[in-house]
């Protein structure tokens, strides 16, 4: 075996995701690759719809007699793209990959731009999930985070989602400037009224290179009121049948994100559009890349044939800690087999740290099964940490 590489005795599940790269309004605590649309008229749906194809026909050798199991659309606001301009998207795909039949297509929206009409043709396209990026039902919590919709327009944006699709998610948040317990409770009430399979719950949280990093909004709640919040959200949804199965994901019997979870289960997804990032396996190395995240970069690069920007292998060194920066966000953790598998990497690998782990009550363990313990969930970093190279 080459030095620094793995073998893989099977390739994980992949999913697809399709970034969207343009939005009305930069939100200021966004640090995902968004851009505000100022070029005047409309967007340059067509030229970039091209770049896609020719993409994701560049990418195709990489996954030659790969199913795809989960398509996941986001952004930016991919909901900005036309009914036209998604189904030619999806058929597209359909064209050049092998969908699984029962595969899970989402699509993000935004409640601004939620016309009842165009959505019931994304789902008759084939999108059958769809995460709407809620936030706060509360006026004035949508103005300190400068989303372009108001509390109206969530109720309405809900509603559409509700009568639409069967299978949804709700995007909501706390933490958030100025926010009390009682208006925390307001929201997740609102949010269970429309009774979601699947609700996404984010404490805001001050990311850099975003505007709120530069300049913090005022009134943020203390750590003691942020997590009266989460106890709060944690008891409130169990008790609404909700499953806490990931950090910041409640979801019904059988309606966890099939696509998220092949990314905490460590599964490969290839990621095409601006800025977009893979994960792909190989029997005997697996890769990460990006693409050029300029809009009009990446569409020139693309249609040149050159759409990835870096490229870059996996080290075994690193291999322990990617594999449970994304395992251990699962309240279940993981099969011992998976990690094995997923890594090609032996448990003496991360013997010592497990240990570490166990003895610090962060985790617990059996010859099956490793999972985070409710102290290892709360302090969910310092888990993580743990299992830093040396």
């Amino acid at each position: 075996m080459t030095p620094g590489r793995v073998r893989l005795t099977a390739l994980p599940p992949l999913s697809l995701y399709v970034h969207f790269p343009w939005c009305v309004r930069k939100c200021p605590y966004c640090d995902f690759n968004s851009h505000e649309w100022t070029g005047g008229g409309a967007l340059p749906e067509q030229a970039y719809l091209d770049a896609l194809r020719a993409d994701l026909e560049q990418a195709l050798p990489l996954i030659w007699g790969r199913r795809i199991y989960s398509v996941f659309i986001g952004g930016g606001t991919p909901s900005l793209l036309s009914a036209a301009g998604l189904d030619r998207l999806l058929a597209d795909l359909r064209a050049l990959l092998p969908l699984d039949p029962t595969a899970e297509i989402t699509l993000e929206a935004n409640p601004g731009t939620f016309e009842a009409d165009k959505f019931a043709q994304f789902r008759d396209s084939g999108v059958n999930r769809l995460s709407v990026g809620i936030q706060s039902f509360d006026d004035g919590h949508l103005k300190a985070l400068g989303r372009i919709h108001g509390g109206d327009e969530a109720r309405t944006a809900a509603d559409i989602a509700a009568r639409t699709f069967e299978n949804f998610n709700l995007d909501m948040m706390f933490a958030l400037p100025g926010q009390t317990l009682d208006a925390c409770r307001r929201d997740i009430d609102t949010a269970l009224s429309y009774a979601p399979p699947h609700l996404s719950l984010y404490h805001l949280t001050l990311e850099p290179n975003t505007l709120f990093h530069k300049f913090p909004p005022q009134a943020l709640p203390d750590e003691d009121a942020s997590a009266d919040m989460q106890d709060w959200i944690d008891a409130r949804m169990t008790g609404a049948g909700y499953e806490h199965y990931e950090v910041s994901a409640f979801a019904r019997p059988k309606r966890r994100s099939a696509h998220n979870t092949n990314y905490w289960e460590f599964g490969d997804y290839l990621g095409i559009g601006a800025g977009a990032h893979s994960k792909l396996s190989f029997p005997e190395r697996i890769v990460r890349q990006m693409r050029y995240k300029q809009p009009a970069t990446y569409m020139q690069q693309a249609l040149a044939g050159d759409a990835i920007q870096e490229s870059n292998e996996i080290g075994t060194r690193d291999l322990p800690f990617e594999f449970m920066l994304n395992a251990l966000r699962l309240s279940d953790g993981f099969p011992v087999y998976r990690f094995i598998e997923r890594t090609g990497l032996t448990m003496t690998a991360i013997e010592p740290a497990l240990r570490d782990a166990v003895a610090r009550g962060l985790l617990s363990r059996t010859h099956e099964r490793i999972a985070p313990t409710p102290l290892g969930r709360r302090f969910l970093n310092d888990l993580q940490a743990l299992f830093l190279p040396p």
